[in-house]
């Protein structure tokens, strides 16, 4: 229980006091949801089309894009309409304004009558990991944000006017990229690139990675992210790893492609997208002969190079 007021409060607000449930109303919102038959709305989301129920009152009252997408369809005559040319400013959609008073005109009954018909939407947007996550957050206010689906959650608050929660994914990106997190965030941005927030969100990531480059590079999830991505990291000038370690980074994730597509040469896809991106001459030398050279990836021509590279001039003596 919260008292309002304080020692110098009047006495009628002395007797007045409020009582919050916050944890028993989320609790009995997150059932709602989970409930398909008091839920008028389906999402089919993803491309597996996996079922996400809500219900429309709710979104609507929380967002004003659900609020558009579920009550204010646009209709065949106002896609056939053309604007003069001297109209070129779209019109502000207009929203439903909360009040008491009940709909009376015939328009909005019926309007209203077809609204509480159940509803069956498709999402191609987002996973459905994300998007269930956003449906408890409207229904409920709470959500457990995690790196795997943070970025999503990040674009879908942002898309769909979630100044909120677009501000708590934001916040938390700065205290979850780690070592242990920064593969999951980088696969995940893959999905969302065409969206704006994630710009932001893998320069901080790259950024990261460019610091501690030896330890990401020896994850063993670094060899599940997309190849464009891993070709990125290697050849960033920023990167602080060591030769070698990208050549072992490199070599771990053609051999990881190359178990899952068995109908390619792994040793072709390291020449073709890594090669370029190590610079042998720095490896030293007993590494290259022990360790690089028998694997017989790397040409001889500049396995020779690079051992010409490290080895001291030696002086002629001049008559």
């Amino acid at each position: 229980m919260r008292l309002q007021g304080d020692m110098e409060s009047t006495d009628d607000e002395l007797d007045q006091s409020v009582f919050e449930n916050k944890n028993g109303l989320a609790d009995d919102m997150a059932f709602l949801a989970s409930m398909p038959e008091l839920c008028d709305v389906t999402f089919l989301v993803g491309d597996t089309r996996e079922p996400v129920c809500a219900v429309k009152a709710v979104l609507a009252a929380r967002s004003r894009v659900f609020h558009k997408m579920l009550y204010q369809p646009p209709s065949p005559q106002r896609k056939k309409e053309v604007l003069p040319k001297e109209t070129t400013k779209l019109r502000r959609p207009t929203f439903l304004k909360r009040s008491s008073e009940p709909l009376l005109n015939v328009k909005n009954a019926n309007t209203q009558t077809q609204s509480n018909q159940h509803q069956t939407v498709v999402v191609d947007e987002f996973e459905p990991d994300v998007f269930r996550q956003l449906i408890e957050y409207i229904h409920t206010g709470c959500v457990t944000l995690q790196p795997r689906t943070l970025l999503g959650v990040l674009n879908a608050a942002d898309y769909y006017g979630l100044e909120d929660l677009r501000k708590a994914c934001t916040g938390f990106v700065q205290c979850c990229i780690n070592v242990d997190t920064v593969c999951a965030l980088l696969s995940s941005a893959e999905r969302y690139i065409q969206y704006k927030c994630t710009k932001s969100l893998v320069q901080k990531v790259l950024e990261f990675v460019d610091e501690h480059g030896n330890e990401v590079l020896n994850l063993g999830s670094f060899a599940l992210l997309p190849l464009h991505v891993v070709r990125l990291i290697l050849s960033r000038d920023e990167l602080k790893a060591d030769e070698f370690t990208k050549f072992q980074a490199a070599l771990m994730w053609t051999m990881k492609y190359g178990d899952t597509n068995s109908n390619v040469d792994w040793k072709e896809v390291f020449v073709e997208n890594f090669m370029s991106s190590i610079q042998y001459h720095k490896i030293p030398a007993n590494v290259l002969m022990n360790e690089v050279e028998p694997l017989k990836l790397v040409p001889y021509e500049v396995i020779m190079t690079s051992l010409a590279y490290q080895t001291p001039p030696v002086s002629i003596p001049t008559n």
